[in-house]
């Protein structure tokens, strides 16, 4: 029986890490836009929820926009922790 091998993946570059977190959420962002946009016009919201602000409807796009981003970035990046390989974290104890 041979001993077990002891394998890391080396880490990624950290544009490769940024872009997996980036690119998907970007689009994803884009996706829930569109979608929550045909329904919710973003003057009326802005008129709900900030009365003393004049928001037009741009502004109120890339508001939304760039808040969908950060909620799918922040999922991306949750994904990307838990897929991290456990071998940089749990070290096997050194045998006497």
């Amino acid at each position: 029986m041979s001993a077990p091998v002891d394998f890391d993946h080396p880490p990624r570059p950290l544009a490769q890490r940024l872009g997996a977190i980036l690119w998907p959420s970007f689009f994803a962002a884009g996706v829930a836009t569109m979608v929550f946009f045909a329904f919710v016009d973003p003057v009326q919201l802005a008129a709900i929820t900030w009365p003393q602000l004049e928001i037009g409807r741009g502004v109120g796009y890339t508001i939304g926009f760039f808040m969908f981003w950060a909620c799918t970035a922040s999922a991306c990046t949750f994904t990307w922790i838990l897929l991290r390989p456990a071998s940089r974290f749990n070290r096997p104890l050194p045998r006497d």
